[in-house]
């Protein structure tokens, strides 16, 4: 019966924003479920639950691993959106420019993003270089790479 209930506890946070413990007391009973506040306590101590904040300021509860992957993407993103000056084409080939010395930084985040399209990255200075795979055109993923470095917005003013 536990095993089940944790299973289920993780299902419904896939599914939706919990706030609160009586949240998932709620849940649960309308999965057929019954369970005290209590013994929701100490399933979300098991399950190594964490609570993070939502983009409208308030928090619900996920699992630990979750937070550690998104905090991750989130930190190459960053690092992507910070350095990235200019994306280039030619072929199946990306030339990225970026501020001096973050090439690497790029090369890195573009690797552990395990972006598909991209075979691989060569970094310099401050030029990173990177292969596209046949089938997919470097004009559409350089596209797809200034817009997620959101270059038209994030230096026009510097």
């Amino acid at each position: 019966m536990k095993r089940r209930r944790q299973m289920r506890i993780l299902s419904i946070l896939q599914r939706k924003d919990i706030s609160t413990q009586e949240e998932i007391v709620d849940a649960l009973r309308e999965e057929g479920i019954e369970a005290t506040q209590a013994t929701v306590s100490r399933d979300i101590k098991e399950l190594g639950l964490v609570k993070i904040p939502t983009d409208s300021g308030t928090y619900h509860y996920a699992e630990s691993s979750t937070v550690q992957r998104h905090d991750i993407s989130q930190q190459l993103l960053h690092t992507l959106y910070n350095s990235v000056l200019r994306v280039q084409h030619s072929d199946c080939m990306l030339v990225i420019d970026t501020l001096p010395a973050t090439a690497q930084a790029v090369a890195e985040a573009i690797d552990a993003l395990n972006w598909e399209p991209i075979i691989g990255t060569l970094a310099g200075e401050r030029t990173v270089f990177a292969v596209v795979s046949p089938g997919d055109t470097a004009p559409e993923i350089a596209r797809e790479l200034n817009t997620l470095c959101d270059q038209s917005s994030s230096r026009e003013g510097s």
